[in-house]
């Protein structure tokens, strides 16, 4: 497992794929700062503009480290530069322009239309920045009936018909039964933040090719978390608009691909509080074939099973027979059987086992990243930022940092002087 050390140079690595772009993250929470973080990780040089006193509310969410700050902030704001500035005073927006004048990319999740009223606007900002671009994080779009509404991903999920699909289904319709279950995740914002720094990375492409022909190359990506999320359904629309089919939650499988689930093993002596279920997905015809010689069911093999179509028609029957064999046995012999028939199984692991797993170290995904300064901090687990690009030495250089503590430096960089920064400090323009 790396480690990362404290206090590292500020700059990556010039060789990044997005060495040299600067980006100017407006955002708070989790969306437009996941954005960030991909972009970071990549090279891009990330200044993270957050309220005095207060900074980004995720600083305290969730769980609190010894300095009463959030280690989920520590991860997610890594490789970025803090600058405490206040939004609501003239005198710090108009910092803020200095800076997006600056800049290559914005990336922001206010509500639509917050940004206009303080001026900081595309329109506004590519007056003296006509490449700009505006990465726009938002419930519902820029656009539309829903535009101003407040965007929080719960709410996307449900209203992309994410959550009607998550939970148990009702034996008789095929639909909703009780409340839908959420991931414990803000997955929303994840996606959309996914969304975002793909979005924005084609913007950057498209910069490239018309600044080739001469022209201006500002853009908007305009994200919404309800679309993100929508993007995610498959054939869920163009199933109901040919068949009229509404596609309602299956609970620990996926409807219509036989046989994927989750299924119940024995305790574990060796890991006792560990889950004990473990994932089989053998849907594909012939993987299906070898699970059920695995397993000794070789009647349920042959013409009426051969393809998924079948086994769609016979769910039940297969299930159970999978089941039954899980049940008598442990999860060691049950990876072990599979795993040697060559038939795609794990088993449901929690954080613990996800840190200590052997592909997570042997992969060095999971890594130490050190806060506060060399000898006097403390390290914190964090997933590496992915994908792995062949060549690219895209690392994490330092955690999310104290508030404010880029401050000085960024603002020296647009001429301000001691004097006047002490005087911002003073009047709480900045932090």
């Amino acid at each position: 497992m790396s480690t990362v050390a404290a206090d590292p140079p500020p700059a990556p690595s010039g060789d990044l794929p997005l060495s040299g772009i600067r980006v100017l993250e407006l955002g708070q929470l989790i969306a437009g700062p996941f954005c960030g973080q991909l972009l970071g990780h990549f090279g891009a040089e990330i200044i993270k503009v957050e309220p005095p006193s207060t900074g980004d509310p995720l600083r305290v969410w969730r769980e609190l480290d010894i300095d009463g700050t959030s280690p989920w902030f520590r991860s997610l704001a890594r490789n970025k530069k803090s600058v405490a500035i206040d939004l609501r005073k003239h005198e710090g927006r108009q910092i803020v322009k200095q800076l997006a004048v600056r800049s290559d990319v914005i990336v922001e999740n206010f509500k639509p239309g917050t940004l206009e009223k303080w001026g900081l606007g595309p329109q506004e900002l590519r007056r003296e920045n006509p490449s700009l671009i505006f990465t726009r994080v938002s419930g519902y779009g820029q656009t539309g009936p829903w535009a101003s509404r407040p965007g929080y991903a719960s709410v996307c999920e449900a209203e992309s018909g994410f959550r009607f699909i998550n939970g148990q289904p009702d034996p008789n319709t095929g639909l909703l039964s009780g409340p839908p279950t959420r991931p414990n995740i803000s997955l929303g914002d994840s996606v959309a933040g996914l969304h975002a720094a793909f979005g924005t990375v084609l913007a950057l492409l498209s910069k490239q090719k018309k600044t080739s022909r001469g022209e201006q190359g500002g853009e908007t990506v305009d994200v919404s978390i309800m679309e993100s999320m929508l993007n995610l359904m498959e054939g869920i629309v163009p199933e109901f608009d040919r068949k009229g089919k509404v596609r309602g939650p299956s609970g620990s499988s996926v409807t219509g691909i036989v046989p994927t689930n989750a299924y119940p093993c024995l305790p574990s002596p060796s890991t006792p509080t560990s889950p004990t279920y473990i994932i089989i997905g053998a849907n594909g015809d012939t993987l299906y074939a070898r699970l059920m010689h695995a397993i000794g069911r070789e009647d349920l093999i042959g013409t009426s099973y051969a393809h998924n179509h079948h086994r769609v028609a016979r769910q039940g029957e297969i299930e159970e027979a999978i089941s039954a064999w899980t049940s008598q046995r442990h999860v060691e012999e049950v990876l072990t059987t599979l795993e040697g028939a060559g038939v795609p199984v794990g088993r449901v692991v929690g954080v613990k086992e996800i840190v200590e797993g052997e592909q997570v170290k042997a992969r060095g995904a999971v890594e130490d990243v050190v806060v506060g300064r060399e000898g006097e901090g403390w390290k914190v687990k964090m997933p590496r930022v992915f994908p792995v690009l062949e060549g690219c030495d895209a690392k994490t250089r330092w955690a999310g940092p104290d508030l404010g503590a880029h401050t000085e430096e960024v603002l020296g960089e647009l001429g301000l002087s001691a004097e006047s920064i002490i005087r911002l400090r003073e009047e709480g323009v900045i932090g």
